[in-house]
This record gives C-alpha cells, structure tokens and sequence, in this order.
C-alpha cells in the first residue's frame, strides 16, 4: 500500500493569503484542463473522488490540498486528521488552456498559479501532466518557465499513452525529455526534471509515478513502515471500497 493512499481532502484556497501555513513538502499538480490531471490523482492516490474534474472543463479555479499523513487511510473516514502528523501536501492546481474561461478568471489564473509555482517556499516540487499525443502547449512551457528558475524539481507525466502505439510513445518520451533537458541551471547543468509514459486506463507507469512523487516528497524513507501502519488501520475498512478505485 503507497503512502499516496492515505491522502484526504485538507483545504482549498482561492488567494495566496490563505495558503496553509504548514512547513512540510508540497507536491503541486498542474496540467491542461483536459490532460487527464484529476485522474492521475485519484489513481495515484487510489480514491475515485478525491480531485475533482468539473463537468465544465477550466471551471475549477481554486487550489486543493490533500494531506499525506495525519489520519487513517480513505477519504470516506471521519476521524480528524491531526495537523502535526502530516508529513506532506499534494497540490492540486486549477487546470488551464481552454478559450471558455473568460478573460478575468485568466488573469487571476496568471497571478495565483505564477505566484504559486515561483515563490512558495514549501513546494518541493512540479508535477506536469501533458497528454501524450499532443506536444507541449504554449501554457505548458509557460508553466515550465515560471518553474524553471527555481532549480527545483519537475517530473512530467505523459498522460493516455495507451491512445498511442509503442512507437509513437517512444517518440513522445523522447521529444519530452530531449525539451526538458534543454533547461539548465548558471552552471549549464541540465535542471533535475524527468518524465515518464502513463495510463490510467490500463495502469501503465502507475509504480514509477508513485514512486518518483514519494521521492520527491521526502518520504521513500518512511515509506515501508508507514504501509504497515495503513494497513493495519484499513484493515476494519474490508470489504468497504467507496472512494476506492
């Protein structure tokens, strides 16, 4: 069982004055509105409602918070979570890129995530879901260049690789990484970001996804004795999937 399993709704904020105040790592999660980012989420972290994808695509506009740590494993339990066992946040950012979405909401868009990505101390790191089949979007590279400064790390995940053959993936990890590395630091050392193929439908890059998030977090080290903990505590949920995918 991956760490990832136990997160749960935390808070949501719409400005930059609410973000939480706690000192752990945060993993932020950024994509086009249909790059299929809820979904790597919510198998990622095996809970079929946990990020939500709005019927209305660009329509969220806020970012979500989901704790790791703190509580038992499942959204669907009602015990509290505590504040100071939390060992790390996954960040769900408002999806972007479609024309829908009116000219103001673009710009609070703008500022909040751009804001976000270039100066927010706990983030420790950007996960970037592109679709495969298509090439880096302008807003794409926008989100890379905002990002970029930072030195931190990025880890792209090339969403519906099973839309592609194995040689149009091939190619498409290719292109991805040869982009990627074209970002380097002062020095002229290539910036830490990787990228990986991944499916939701057929679960393909699940176990490098998940084990690439739980590095970039802080919490490879922990990992094996906190699933043992999640599964002793899931284990009086048998039997009951909700929120289970």
């Amino acid at each position: 069982m991956s760490l990832l399993w136990q997160a749960r709704f935390f808070t949501t904020v719409n400005h930059l004055r609410d973000l939480p105040t706690l000192q752990v790592p945060e993993i932020a999660f950024a994509g086009r509105s249909n790059a299929g980012k809820s979904t790597a989420i919510n198998l990622l972290c095996n809970q079929k409602k946990l990020a939500f994808a709005s019927k209305t695509p660009g329509r969220t506009q806020h970012i979500n918070y989901f704790s790791i740590g703190g509580a038992h494993v499942a959204q669907h339990r009602k015990d509290e979570t505590k504040i100071d066992e939390i060992r790390a946040l996954l960040v769900d950012l408002p999806g972007y890129g479609y024309a829908e979405v009116s000219g103001s909401a673009k710009l609070h868009w703008q500022q909040l995530l751009g804001d976000y990505v270039r100066r927010r101390q706990q983030l420790a790191a950007l996960v970037l879901i592109v679709d495969s089949r298509r090439p880096f979007t302008e807003l794409d590279v926008q989100m890379v260049e905002w990002f970029a400064p930072t030195g931190k790390p990025i880890h792209c995940i090339l969403s519906k690789s099973d839309k592609l053959n194995r040689n149009d993936a091939t190619n498409a990890l290719r292109q991805a990484r040869t982009f990627l590395a074209s970002y380097v630091d002062e020095n002229n050392q290539q910036l830490p970001f990787t990228a990986q193929l991944f499916s939701a439908l057929n679960r393909s890059g699940l176990e490098e996804a998940n084990d690439r998030i739980l590095e970039l977090a802080g919490l490879t080290s922990v990992a094996g004795g906190a699933a043992e903990s999640a599964d002793a505590a899931s284990a009086a949920d048998e039997g009951d999937d909700e929120g289970q995918v």
